[in-house]
């Protein structure tokens, strides 16, 4: 019966996925241990479930029905398994929690502190990654919840809770002629940046502005070093300490054109129910970016 079960719940995440490989990925399984398991269903039931396709996987009439039969049932077992949850006080397990990179230097430790202090049972797992695998790894669901700018956020399977609105500066070495404010639309330096795929790199884009990046990196400490050495500035959250910005020789410059600013939010799953655990730590968040 437990096969049985588990067969019938591979074969819904295929089904959701569209692709044998990205089920396996996301179920932790081989992909050839995932199609015995899908052969083995199809062999029960004496009929073929999927096409495959130059593009990953198709229902057939017979998967169709499997789908719309079963699905409804499996999302209101796992419903009744999570209100049994809730009322019976669950305070240990595991949180999974994807957040983009920025907010690690100054959001993410005071958000840590107090839930862990809160939950000695708990087992809090921090993923660092940029906006788009934020999303993809709440989608898949990989992470439990995510903290992510909203500009990123175009899934209709995603809820979304306001954190905090997030003001940029541009980052240069202490000895910068700039002054204290700059009008980045007349006045544009040479910028070090994150990979366009990042929300970051593209919020300066979709401004207006047109600069000549010289560098890339994928972490605000490698950005920091680069602009320390003096090939060029960067832009970043207002919230980044004061400290770090000393530790590295650098000073904020606040940017009066254009505004860039972005609204960072906490993202779950809305086709299935928010455990109480992530619920509680989406609080903590929400209280104390206000």
């Amino acid at each position: 019966m437990d096969s049985f079960d588990r067969q019938l719940r591979y074969f819904l995440r295929i089904a959701e996925l569209g692709s044998l490989s990205r089920a396996a990925e996301d179920l932790d399984q081989t992909q050839s241990g995932l199609s015995r398991q899908l052969a083995s269903l199809e062999a029960h039931l004496g009929k073929p479930l999927f096409l495959r396709t130059g593009r990953g996987v198709e229902l057939t009439q017979a998967g169709r029905k499997l789908r719309d039969l079963t699905q409804g049932s499996y999302r209101t077992i796992d419903a009744a398994l999570d209100a049994v949850r809730t009322r019976e006080g669950v305070t240990h397990g595991t949180v999974r929690l994807a957040t983009v990179h920025t907010l690690s230097y100054y959001f993410m430790g005071d958000v840590v502190a107090r839930f862990v202090s809160q939950h000695d049972s708990v087992n809090l797992s921090l993923m660092g990654r940029s906006s788009p695998e934020v999303v993809e790894l709440v989608e898949s669901g990989k992470a439990d919840a995510g903290f992510v700018y909203d500009s990123a956020v175009a899934s209709q399977a995603l809820a979304s809770t306001p954190l905090f609105d997030d003001d940029m500066c541009l980052v240069v070495q202490e000895a910068s002629a700039i002054g204290d404010s700059i009008d980045l639309s007349s006045e544009l330096p040479r910028l070090v940046g994150f990979p366009s795929h990042y929300v970051l790199r593209r919020m300066i884009h979709s401004s207006g502005l047109e600069p000549s990046f010289v560098a890339e990196a994928e972490t605000v400490d490698a950005l920091l070093e680069l602009v320390a050495s003096g090939i060029g500035a960067c832009i970043l959250p207002q919230r980044i300490p004061d400290k770090l910005m000393g530790d590295h020789r650098l000073r904020k410059v606040s940017i009066v054109q254009p505004v860039l600013r972005r609204r960072v939010v906490a993202i779950v799953r809305c086709d299935r129910p928010v455990p109480p655990l992530v619920e509680e730590l989406i609080a903590t968040a929400v209280d104390i970016a206000g």
